[in-house]
């Protein structure tokens, strides 16, 4: 049977993370063209591009496999790394680098965990470019392991759907599902935090410095993204969404330390931030992180840019009511009435948009502490206020 290669185009379009993970390319690189390419024997084809040089072959478009460099990588299964073709002792004289014009050229092999090769992480210029350095290096190893870790996870879950057919293989590959997400998608997850944490602790640029801020913010989402997938199997596939209560500390400081991270994260965001929060009350403190820090970036990803967000925490008349407003377009009375719904996304059409259950798991956690949360958006602003009984603590 012949292969499907709509399938893989699919499946990387599928990856949330993919345009961050692009664009934090081109940016580290200053290179313009940066792509996730299928590549087998006989084909190379454009799975995601960004193209900010106009070189003019988009996702789905496709090279002769053998006037390729990647062909190289597949064969070799290592990384070509090429500052400056005119300089190189080893390409100068390829006929690749002639034939489309490149000075500069990177491209690291994407290997699923199993040892399949499905194609590369690739950038180009028709510019010289400091690729052949640690930090570079490094940065696309990680990302190509973790898109290579997704496209894994993505096929698990296929073949999950297709064989869900009695209550037995429904529990062992649910068991199996959140099993890939908690370990195989955290694993290069944690070598990327691990890694930039060794970075911003040295000396960088004001433009390293940025990027980095960039990928830390690409870090959080897509961690959050994992708990949300996470959270999601369990709610539907039967292990349900869980609480731990604790009564011990305030609740001012868990959600600040949400405010801190987001606002590392995305520094040229303004939020203003007025939590008054005294005394302790019977929640699960992680569980609240988890639905405010939904809530703010879902505000960070579709409220306006040239606007605070504001956020304010009150105790009043026996309940604990949040609430994050920001400006920007308002939400239409037929999207808001789905907007808690698992996999509903905005028509935006940002990169930001993740897989749609951010706000889906924020309304289960309200739910699961006996709350809700209230959506009110016009013209002017866009308001989501959670609500809940605040319950003390006997002494």
């Amino acid at each position: 049977m012949a292969h499907d290669f709509q399938e893989d185009i699919d499946a990387v379009q599928r990856i949330g993370a993919v345009p961050t993970i692009l664009d934090v390319v081109c940016r580290a690189t200053g290179m313009g063209y940066a792509a996730v390419v299928r590549v087998t024997e006989d084909r190379w084809i454009a799975c995601q591009v960004l193209d900010n040089i106009h070189f003019g072959l988009p996702a789905g478009g496709e090279l002769p496999v053998e006037t390729t460099l990647c062909h190289e990588v597949r064969q070799s299964r290592e990384i070509i790394v090429i500052d400056n073709v005119a300089e190189d002792p080893v390409y100068s004289a390829h006929h690749t680098p002639k034939l489309y014009g490149l000075k500069s050229y990177i491209s690291m092999p994407i290997i699923l965990p199993d040892g399949r090769y499905f194609g590369t992480l690739c950038a180009i210029d028709p510019k010289p470019a400091a690729l052949n350095n640690p930090q570079v290096l490094g940065t696309f190893k990680l990302f190509a392991e973790l898109i290579a870790y997704h496209l894994e996870a993505d096929e698990k879950l296929n073949l999950a759907n297709a064989n869900l057919l009695d209550a037995e293989s429904t529990a062992r590959l649910r068991e199996q599902f959140i099993a890939v997400l908690g370990h195989d998608l955290r694993n290069p997850l944690a070598s990327l935090d691990g890694g930039l944490n060794i970075l911003q602790r040295e000396p960088q640029s004001e433009r390293s410095t940025r990027v980095l801020n960039m990928m830390r913010g690409s870090i959080l989402r897509m961690s959050g993204m994992i708990d949300n997938v996470m959270d999601f199997a369990r709610g539907r596939l039967g292990g349900g969404l869980g609480l731990r209560r604790e009564t011990d500390r305030p609740l001012g400081p868990t959600l600040m330390q949400v405010v801190s991270e987001i606002r590392s994260a995305h520094p040229d965001r303004q939020i203003d931030v007025e939590i008054d929060l005294p005394g302790l009350f019977d929640v699960d403190h992680e569980r609240l992180a988890q639905m405010f820090s939904n809530l703010l970036g879902n505000s960070i990803a579709h409220g306006s840019t040239h606007h605070p967000i504001r956020v304010l925490g009150t105790v009043e008349g026996g309940e604990l009511t949040l609430e994050i407003a920001n400006a920007g377009t308002a939400i239409p009375d037929t999207a808001i009435e789905k907007l808690f719904q698992p996999f509903s996304r905005s028509d935006a059409g940002t990169h930001d948009q993740g897989l749609g259950l951010g706000l889906y798991i924020a309304s289960q956690i309200a739910k699961a502490h006996g709350g809700h949360i209230d959506v009110a958006s016009d013209d002017q602003q866009t308001v989501f206020t959670f609500r809940m009984p605040a319950i003390v603590p006997e002494s």
